[in-house]
């Protein structure tokens, strides 16, 4: 699993072939996505046309996607992992994540294809929590992996997103097939130091999203991100970016990927995507870690 991936979360579904596409060619080997970003099945077409061109094989390109909210239930989260794998079209996930540790009210997908956290068309109800336990979804999503004994498993392995180390020790108790990755929402105003020494230590890779912090949320109308200070501007970053000669959505990725976690940052600019995969390039020292660790604040944007 590539250490810095392309995020496809808010690429518009109209652009996402043409994104993925290039993402690729500039040399990215990991996209990152999910039923809820509405894109899959254009972000498939535009793997397809970079295994057509000759760009890489199949096995070649590492594809994640997600197990949304409504489809926890067992029969439910079968069938949802299945449309979501026709809908890429590449004949298998590399990982499947359970996106949130939220069950929601089963919505058909002929009603509504992308409920959100909502549970009717208009957006004005919040969808209804119902009581599917977490162990359920995972030994249903058990069942796709492929194995020795499920040579026609659809997914080559499976995880979790949006989880505390409560949940994780209560998954782990009972799988019988082992966590892969914790995907959680990290950077330096949240820093989350124990939940990632906890998985890093029983072998589950931590993938970071939002990496910049706010600046995921500005576009979203965020009122906690419109008044919190920018990582991409802060004082702390600008003056490593500077010494390092980088940029600083270049030190903030390299600050989560020196430390063995993944980063997925989403740019719809060429040069900028070009620099988000070199920023493994250098290297930063202990002490302008531990720096950038220190702005912490246990910020958290994504509350579910």
């Amino acid at each position: 699993m590539p250490l810095v991936g392309y995020g496809i979360w808010k690429v518009p579904a109209e652009n996402a072939a043409e994104s993925v596409y290039n993402a690729i060619k500039l040399g990215y080997r990991h996209i990152d996505g999910a039923y809820d970003y509405m894109n899959s099945a254009e972000a498939g077409q535009g793997v397809k046309r970079a295994i057509d061109d000759g760009l890489i094989k199949r096995e070649d390109i590492f594809i994640t996607s997600k197990l949304w909210n409504n489809y926890h239930a067992h029969d439910h989260a079968i069938a949802a992992a299945h449309r979501e794998n026709e809908a890429w079209g590449l004949g298998y996930l590399d990982l499947y994540l359970i996106h949130f540790p939220i069950a929601q009210k089963y919505i058909d997908p002929s009603e509504i294809k992308y409920p959100c956290f909502w549970e009717d068309a208009a957006r004005t109800k919040v969808g209804t929590l119902v009581k599917v336990p977490m162990i359920e979804t995972w030994k249903a999503i058990e069942t796709l992996v492929q194995t020795d004994s499920n040579p026609q498993g659809i997914l080559k392995s499976i995880g979790v997103a949006n989880c505390n180390a409560q949940l994780l020790t209560e998954l782990q108790s009972q799988a019988k097939i082992p966590l892969s990755v914790l995907q959680i929402e990290l950077h330096p105003y949240l820093v989350q130091p124990q939940l990632v020494q906890m998985a890093q230590e029983n072998g589950i890779a931590v993938t970071a999203y939002s990496s910049f912090g706010p600046q995921s949320f500005l576009e979203l109308g965020s009122p906690r991100a419109l008044k919190t200070e920018a990582l991409l501007t802060h004082p702390v970053i600008t003056k490593i970016a500077e010494k390092h000669g980088k940029t600083p959505a270049q030190v903030l990725l390299r600050w989560a990927t020196q430390r063995d976690i993944i980063v997925i940052p989403k740019s719809n600019n060429t040069e900028r995507l070009a620099q988000n995969l070199d920023s493994v390039s250098f290297d930063l020292a202990k002490e302008e870690l531990e720096a950038i660790s220190a702005l912490d604040k246990g910020l958290r944007f994504v509350r579910s």
